[in-house]
């Protein structure tokens, strides 16, 4: 019998909490949410856990003429990633990865001030650190980010989702230090068909759950 979908992200992030008790209330432990949809499973997982909730931008750069297809990809702290492999089987030159790079920076640095307003990112050296996204179909995102937070120097990552690829999910071992994903499904088409409400989060409801995080 299928698993029934999550009434919405807050159900899901209660129930991912669950499967992280062990970095329940440790003061090495920081989550990181991958906005947008991540936010409300995050905030739920941190509270649970009591921990500290930040945001963990990831952007990523698109290939000339064919921007899905990603040649690297940029986060939170100016941290780059790139795929070689890509780059060079399409002959992307340095000065084209520069411009869209100062691009998406660009983009990056708003949604930042989006969502943080004037306070520090998380301090990412030597803690533990909890990668939340609402699920994984490519995990393209998640790459990106476990990469872009070991060059922050984290102790380790731990990648949390509701629902994933089973191949998906396992290609991060050996990538992080704990791989959680709650459910797996091998026809997963989209991550919205596991959620009741998969409604889309807001700019403003980022703020709202990042503030009551705050919050003694």
């Amino acid at each position: 019998m299928q698993d029934a979908p999550f009434e919405d992200r807050a159900e899901a992030g209660r129930l991912l909490a669950h499967g992280l008790s062990d970095y329940r209330g440790r003061d090495d432990v920081v989550v990181l949410a991958l906005p947008r949809g991540g936010v409300p499973v995050a905030f739920e997982v941190a509270r649970r856990l009591a921990v500290p909730l930040d945001v963990f931008l990831v952007r990523k750069l698109g290939v000339p003429g064919r921007e899905e297809l990603a040649l690297g990809a940029i986060a939170s702290g100016v941290i780059r990633v790139l795929n070689d492999r890509v780059i060079e089987a399409n002959e992307i030159t340095t000065e084209q990865i520069e411009a869209i790079a100062a691009r998406e920076t660009d983009e990056l640095a708003r949604r930042e001030r989006a969502f943080r307003g004037d306070q520090p990112p998380a301090d990412l050296g030597g803690r533990s650190v909890i990668l939340v996204d609402d699920g994984m179909a490519t995990g393209a995102t998640m790459r990106a980010a476990v990469a872009a937070v070991l060059q922050q120097e984290a102790e380790a990552v731990i990648v949390a989702v509701p629902i994933a690829d089973p191949d998906v999910c396992r290609s991060f071992r050996g990538h992080a230090r704990e791989v959680v994903c709650l459910r797996t499904s091998a026809t997963l088409r989209g991550v919205g068909a596991w959620y009741e409400d998969f409604s889309q989060t807001t700019e403003d409801e980022v703020r709202d759950l990042l503030s009551q995080s705050r919050r003694p």
